[in-house]
């Protein structure tokens, strides 16, 4: 595996809320994770910050012997235990209330691999090299395409497009999205709306079928991103599967 992470606050904000992360454990799993907080004074930062050191964590200590099924239970858990966790900090630091943070997660194993979402941060996966994605945004917007209300160009330009559904720390019980991918994968990533926001699905792709290491191109599209406004926060993880051996 060839992996690398990065995150950047952008042209236009003055401190930078998301957090993300790649780890892999003692039997050769994956997690990549991004989480972009929300709640401004550095409450955002906190909630993000939460949520990738938790599940970090979590991954290296659990993420044992398991099966598919198991691993979807785990997802759920540890979101469930994030969002308690941000509802806890919230009560003994009240400056920090209304705080919340979406997170989007992979986790890869040699048998699956598994999608966790909750939010607008975004995961994609490239096969026969073409850019896929496999997330689904809780935006109003995106709520409004899928009644058949708005089509996905008015979305695109739509003022209120940022508006979040669902969101960790925005109530006490949240529903994360899971998806279960095919194997024939040959690239996983993940970013921030800051991303997805400034480049489209096709430019995302054709800088990941460009030349370049890894870490190049994960650098190409912070750049790309910020040449093209860099309004927000972005963040990226990206991870290309190779022969075993090749590990990074």
């Amino acid at each position: 595996m060839r992996s690398f992470y990065l995150t950047d606050p952008g042209k236009v904000r003055d401190h930078n809320e998301d957090s993300v992360i790649i780890v892999k454990n003692n039997e050769g799993n994956y997690l990549m994770a991004i989480a972009d907080g929300m709640g401004g004074h550095s409450a955002g930062e906190v909630a993000s910050s939460i949520a990738i050191s938790y599940l970090g964590k979590h991954f290296k200590e659990t993420f044992i012997n398991m099966t598919k099924v198991n691993a979807v239970n785990w997802i759920r858990d540890a979101v469930d235990e994030i969002n308690t966790l941000i509802f806890q900090h919230e009560k003994t630091h009240p400056e920090s209330k209304g705080m919340g943070t979406t997170l989007v997660m992979a986790v890869l194993t040699k048998e699956y691999l598994l999608f966790g979402n909750v939010g607008d941060s975004s995961g994609f996966v490239m096969k026969e090299d073409r850019l896929h994605k496999v997330t689904y945004d809780h935006t109003l917007v995106n709520l409004l395409v899928s009644a058949g209300e708005l089509t996905k160009e008015e979305a695109s330009n739509h003022p209120k497009k940022n508006v979040l559904m669902k969101a960790l720390g925005a109530a006490t019980e949240v529903d994360v999205d899971i998806f279960d991918c095919d194997m024939d994968v040959s690239e996983i990533l993940l970013s921030s709306d800051g991303l997805t926001n400034m480049l489209d699905k096709e430019q995302i792709e054709k800088v990941l079928l460009g030349e370049g290491a890894v870490e190049d191109k994960v650098i190409k599209l912070i750049k790309k991103a910020n040449n093209r406004g860099g309004t927000d926060n972005i963040s990226v993880a990206y991870l290309v599967r190779e022969e075993e051996g090749d590990d990074k």
